[in-house]
């Protein structure tokens, strides 16, 4: 199976795999908004994308503090202009971290920005989407190879620099989108900038539900339910994934802001990434009243043995 920017992950064997595909994972008959509301959002989106093009450079020149505000704004802004209601329990604890969070879709990433502003930790392929990617340096992305594993160690010490610096960085440890029912192990070589940064290290759990007719004309439920129609997944292209959202009707998005693991809770990468993957995972798996569980995600395949490795790199894990 390929991933959304066209990489066959069998190429490396530490490359990020995600078992969930389009035929699998995505509705195929989604509630859709009306033909006014569609054309809406996307005079909306036009207007907002092409203001953060326009402000990035300014907004480099503010101080900290007002460019966050900025940032928030306009990161909100896009959810709003989608149609998106978000939904964010928790706050993010102060100062420089390691923000970490469950990875579904492109989405996440003005989610993250707009409740944690940081630099993103991206792929090297988002730096050539239009417009995001020029958006996505101005902002100050850390871009990883992630075919590459020798430059790996290279990435984690301009990680753990820019966390020394007093920045926030986010990153999505899983590697690989996921469609919100599958989640993967998140990988411990970001976390070991953490460790030498000595910051705190900041869970963030994003869910994406629905309210009402998620699955077509006829089907209505009262119940949330988790919804797959943001994830972007498999052969899936960016601009089939804006469609999506865009026509999304009743898509709501839940971000929980975690506590906190303080720096020296942990005594490897490898321990802090499985309690940071477990307090996700828990936050996920917790439904309220009405909601429904997401019910058994896709079989997974059997992990593949691995040979010891030094502590440190290139292994990813």
């Amino acid at each position: 199976m390929g991933t959304p920017d066209g990489t066959d992950p069998r190429a490396n064997p530490w490359f990020p795999f995600s078992p969930c595909t389009v035929a699998g994972c995505l509705p195929r008959r989604p509630a859709a908004a009306g033909a006014v509301r569609r054309a809406a959002r996307w005079a909306a989106l036009a207007a907002v994308l092409p203001a953060g093009v326009a402000l990035s450079p300014a907004a480099r020149l503010l101080a900290p503090a007002r460019r966050a505000v900025l940032v928030r704004w306009w990161c909100a802004a896009i959810a709003a202009a989608l149609g998106v209601r978000v939904r964010v329990t928790g706050r993010p604890v102060a100062g420089p971290a390691l923000v970490v969070a469950n990875h579904v879709s492109w989405l996440d990433v003005p989610l993250l920005a707009a409740v944690a502003p940081g630099r993103m930790v991206a792929k090297r392929e988002v730096g050539r989407y239009p417009v995001l990617g020029r958006l996505a340096a101005r902002g100050g992305t850390l871009f990883i190879d992630r075919e590459r594993l020798m430059g790996l160690p290279g990435t984690v010490a301009e990680v753990a620099s820019a966390l020394r610096a007093g920045s926030t960085v986010v990153a999505f440890p899983e590697g690989s989108t996921r469609c919100g029912r599958e989640r993967g192990a998140f990988r411990g070589a970001l976390f070991q900038a953490a460790l030498e940064a000595g910051v705190p290290v900041q869970p963030v759990a994003i869910r994406y539900l629905t309210h009402g007719a998620a699955h077509g004309k006829g089907l209505t439920d009262a119940a949330e339910t988790v919804d797959t129609r943001p994830a972007f997944v498999g052969e899936d292209t960016l601009a089939a994934s804006l469609r999506r959202v865009a026509a999304a009707r009743g898509l709501v998005a839940e971000v929980t802001v975690l506590p906190s693991l303080p720096p020296g809770t942990h005594s490897g990468r490898r321990a802090l990434a499985a309690a940071a993957r477990e307090a996700v995972e828990a936050a996920l798996d917790t439904g309220g009243p009405g909601r429904r569980s997401p019910g058994p995600p896709p079989a997974r395949r059997a992990p593949v043995p691995r040979p010891d490795v030094s502590p440190r790199w290139p292994d990813p894990r």
